[in-house]
């Protein structure tokens, strides 16, 4: 049998250079550079969302330094949390990049300040909140989850700060849940016969978390609803009921599209904690709505398309219901924050 010397491997790597820079190249493209890509195309994303919140920033400072502003101190809080996203978009940003230079709040002279009163700067986040979900599609999983938690939370500053007109991004879609209407995509795909393109099993498996999460929320809000006495807050705990009912609806009638199987209600669930008057009920349903938030971030980084910019909206509208309930405001609804733990419903033995 012919030996391989050190000559003819040679003379083959001249003969066969194509066929072994083809293979230097797929090593290339391996997961980290796979990675790597993912990080380099999120860069303009995250550089346009900086600007943006840079402009924001240079807004809340126009009004703060104005005669006789009122809400000062609410303000501030809210700046701070604008901070706080701008720190988050800017990670991985170039450090020599304009944007980038400082990983602080930007100061007014950084930007534009196209605001000059509460009013204006609550239909700025509101506009600003729309933005972050135009670049949804485009954004590894990773980055659209915190673009997905940065409108929320952008939402939510609007609704303080006077401003409840809806957000909306590119095309948007009305959520399954907690919106009472299901989602264009959900009820685009009623019919029970399997899609034509195979969803992937990552996407699955978080539809299928979702849904559990759905009917947990059912359940939970049918303990709050029977601890409300008659009122608004019974009322509104009526609609959040029925509006999760139509979410659980619609996602289990979008796995069925898919050929899957949804998953089923347990039989019982065990509260997080006791529920016993109006008070404690109203925590219950302020937690199922917290927890919900990180439910939806979790299916805004496995989904994509139509599917993503829905859980978007769903993660939006808990947020705003976690707030109406009572829940405590953070930065960044949905995510979690350092030390957090969750807990939610879950199926009683």
């Amino acid at each position: 049998m012919l030996s391989l010397t050190r000559r003819s491997l040679l003379l083959l790597g001249v003969l066969s250079g194509a066929p072994l820079l083809l293979c230097g190249c797929t090593d290339e493209d391996g997961p980290a550079e796979a990675e790597r890509k993912k990080a380099d195309a999120d860069l303009p994303l995250r550089a346009r969302a900086v600007a943006d919140t840079d402009r924001l920033l240079a807004g809340y400072d126009a009004v703060l330094a104005g005669p006789g502003v009122a809400q000062g101190d609410r303000l501030r809080v809210l700046r701070a949390e604008v901070a706080e996203h701008r720190a988050a978009l800017a990670t991985g940003l170039p450090s020599g990049s304009p944007t980038a230079a400082t990983a602080t709040p930007a100061t007014p002279s950084a930007a534009p300040t196209p605001v000059a009163s509460v009013a204006e700067l609550a239909a700025a986040e509101r506009t600003t909140a729309g933005a972050r979900l135009t670049d949804l599609t485009a954004a590894s999983p990773e980055l659209a989850k915190l673009l997905a938690a940065v409108s929320a939370s952008g939402a939510l500053h609007a609704v303080v700060l006077g401003d409840s007109a809806p957000v909306t991004g590119p095309a948007a879609a009305p959520a399954p849940s907690p919106s009472p209407s299901p989602s264009a995509t959900a009820s685009a795909s009623a019919s029970t016969s399997p899609s034509a393109t195979p969803r992937p099993a990552a996407e699955t498996a978080a539809l299928q978390t979702t849904l559990a999460a759905e009917h947990a929320a059912v359940y939970g809000y049918g303990v709050v609803g029977a601890r409300q006495p008659a009122g608004p807050q019974r009322a509104e705990a009526q609609t959040c009921y029925l509006a999760h009912q139509a979410g659980r609806d619609a996602w289990q009638r979008l796995l069925h599209a898919d050929g899957a199987t949804p998953a089923a209600a347990a039989p019982g669930y065990q509260l997080p904690f006791p529920v016993a008057d109006a008070a404690t009920a109203k925590q219950l349903a302020a937690h199922i709505e917290v927890q919900l938030t990180g439910v939806y971030a979790a299916l805004v980084a496995a989904g994509s398309g139509e599917l993503r910019q829905s859980a978007a909206t769903a993660l939006r509208e808990a947020a705003l219901h976690a707030r109406q309930w009572g829940a405590e405001q953070t930065a960044l609804p949905g995510l979690p924050a350092a030390g957090s733990a969750t807990t939610s419903p879950s199926p009683s033995a």
